[in-house]
């Protein structure tokens, strides 16, 4: 049902008669941030568009799904992220409709997608297409959103850092796919019935994330408890296993 594209920060995923595109974490405006705190960075916002855009050509969705953090601002996105936001929005739904997950980096991200016509923001709770839950994963998802089969989410940036024989080691972002743990929900009075959870990577290269072989502390409430059996996974279709375990 949830299908990574191999070399790419995005997955297909078929429900409901529909074919989706879901990527997560975009960061649109980050360069902006990052000069605000010193760092100087080109804009990649082109080649951000760009390699989106290609995956859109080339698998033909019904919808694309963005799972939240599709802007980089907290508060009121910066002229420059308006401007890379509708540029993404104009191109994208050329092709799809697209619907936007609203994540805790989006804003005011509505004032800028009401100006474009087929896309549909939903709140943090998320959305439920067919037997996928879609929610970002700063906050509990509803419990519609609970009552499918699957729940994606993103958010959490997820990387392992891998050493090799001589102590040399690499960074690389991952996809983390396991079953679902009912109970943290259950704390929350959310009924589940959704099984498997997925963790998706940022689609951003530039934005930081947590180590998850490393890391006990996660940014998502209801990780990494609601996790079971979790594995991680390469873009390239590498498994290494239970992530905990690396």
């Amino acid at each position: 049902m949830v299908e990574p594209i191999p070399d790419a920060p995005a997955a297909t995923v078929e429900t409901a008669g529909q074919r989706l595109l879901v990527v997560g974490d975009y960061h649109a405006g980050l360069e902006v941030a990052l000069r605000r705190e010193g760092v100087e960075l080109r804009s990649a916002a082109d080649e951000r568009r760009e390699r989106l855009l290609a995956l859109v050509r080339e698998h033909r969705p019904d919808r694309v799904v963005a799972l939240g953090d599709v802007g980089n601002a907290i508060g009121t996105p910066s002229e420059a992220e308006r401007e890379e936001l509708a540029a993404l929005f104009d191109a994208v739904t050329a092709i799809a409709p697209l619907v936007v997950v609203k994540g805790n980096h989006d804003g005011d991200i509505e004032t800028v997608a009401a100006e474009v016509d087929g896309v549909t923001v939903t709140d943090g709770a998320g959305t439920r297409i067919g037997r996928v839950g879609f929610a970002h994963g700063h906050t509990w998802p509803a419990e519609s959103v609970l009552a499918g089969e699957t729940l994606c989410v993103a958010h959490e940036h997820p990387q392992v850092r891998l050493e090799d024989a001589v102590g040399g080691g690499r960074t690389e972002r991952a996809w983390l796919r396991g079953g679902l743990n009912p109970a943290p929900f259950d704390a929350q009075s959310l009924a589940v019935e959704a099984t498997e959870l997925i963790v998706f990577p940022a689609f951003n290269d530039r934005v930081g994330g947590t180590w998850v072989n490393e890391n006990d502390e996660f940014l998502t409430p209801f990780l990494p408890s609601a996790l079971t059996a979790g594995e991680a996974y390469l873009f390239d279709g590498t498994r290494l296993g239970q992530y905990d375990r690396l």
